[in-house]
């Protein structure tokens, strides 16, 4: 049997975008133009909802101002590091920066996660609910949901970090990706990778899949308590206070989907590098502009807001 080549290894290469200089100039422009509207889409939702006092009151509204923050979170986790890269020669990220993104990238995913499993819950005590819904969503109980859907993912994204900080790499380090993630570290390590393997099956999928099970059930009451309701105005109504929410759900676990719950392949393509961008860059720069364009609320607390500012 053939030994691997090991070393202590303290940076990677990382191969992920084109290397041809024009191409990488005009994925420069495009990645710098979607960091630029996620930072300025979610910091608007941010402190519209922290200067709204309507706003800031409402449970759904609440949970939005933190998912904002993740979203926030998870394009600067990414994008600055991928801009940086296109404009160097060396394509590096040190073996310490790359521990450190797999980190937030893990733990600011999964907080998204349950935070849109939060505000399923929302939804479903505010149409299944009504007559109880300010005792089941009330502050506390909106804190405790924000906090378990901060602290369980830190727990979640601490191990997954402390195993990939345990593995040997091959040498030399060169991960075929444009960014650290756990399949494309996996590739270039030399160490026995069953027991982290064992628990991305395991814990992983548990993990992925609570909150969107939760999401699947909420949404299953909701429905059927919509189709009770006598009137046409009524259900369309109703409808239209999940609208937004639902269709952040279809982007977001259509996008884990494309990038995780298929085959892992070694060296990833053009379609899978494109999924990854769309999950990672895309869906932070799109989600404020679908809860400001499709929800009234957010547009009548826009104006009040400006208002108040230009008198």
């Amino acid at each position: 049997m053939t030994q691997k080549n090991t070393t202590q290894i303290s940076e990677f290469l990382l191969h992920g975008f084109s290397s041809q200089p024009e191409v990488q100039r005009v994925l420069f422009l495009l990645l710098l133009s979607m960091y630029l509207l996620s930072l300025f889409g979610n910091m608007t939702i941010i402190l519209l909802i922290r200067c709204d006092m309507q706003l800031r009151q409402t449970p759904m509204y609440f949970f939005l101002s933190y998912l904002a923050v993740a979203d926030l979170g998870s394009a600067t986790t990414i994008i600055p590091k991928a801009l940086k890269n296109l404009l160097s020669r060396k394509k590096t990220i040190t073996y310490s920066g790359c521990l450190t993104q797999i980190f937030f990238y893990i733990y600011i995913g999964n907080a998204g996660s349950f935070l849109l499993a939060s505000m399923a819950i929302d939804r479903y005590a505010a149409i299944c609910r009504p007559m109880y819904y300010s005792s089941l969503m009330s502050h506390k109980r909106c804190l405790q949901l924000a906090t378990m859907s901060w602290t369980i993912p830190m727990m979640h994204s601490l191990l997954y970090t402390i195993l990939m900080a345990g593995l040997e790499f091959c040498n030399p380090g060169e991960i075929r990706h444009f960014m650290c993630d756990i399949n494309p570290l996996l590739d270039v390590s030399c160490s026995d990778n069953r027991v982290i393997n064992l628990v991305l099956m395991t814990e992983g999928i548990v993990e992925i899949l609570g909150p969107f099970v939760l999401i699947i059930v909420s949404y299953a009451f909701i429905f059927y308590s919509i189709m009770k309701i006598p009137s046409a105005i009524g259900k369309r109504k109703a409808f239209s206070t999940c609208g937004s929410h639902i269709s952040v759900v279809v982007l977001f676990y259509g996008g884990a989907s494309s990038v995780y719950f298929k085959p892992h392949v070694k060296n990833p393509g053009l379609q899978d590098m494109v999924a990854t961008v769309m999950y990672t860059m895309v869906i932070p720069m799109v989600n404020p502009f679908i809860y400001t364009l499709r929800n009234s609320e957010m547009k009548a607390a826009l104006r009040r807001v400006m208002r108040q500012h230009l008198r």
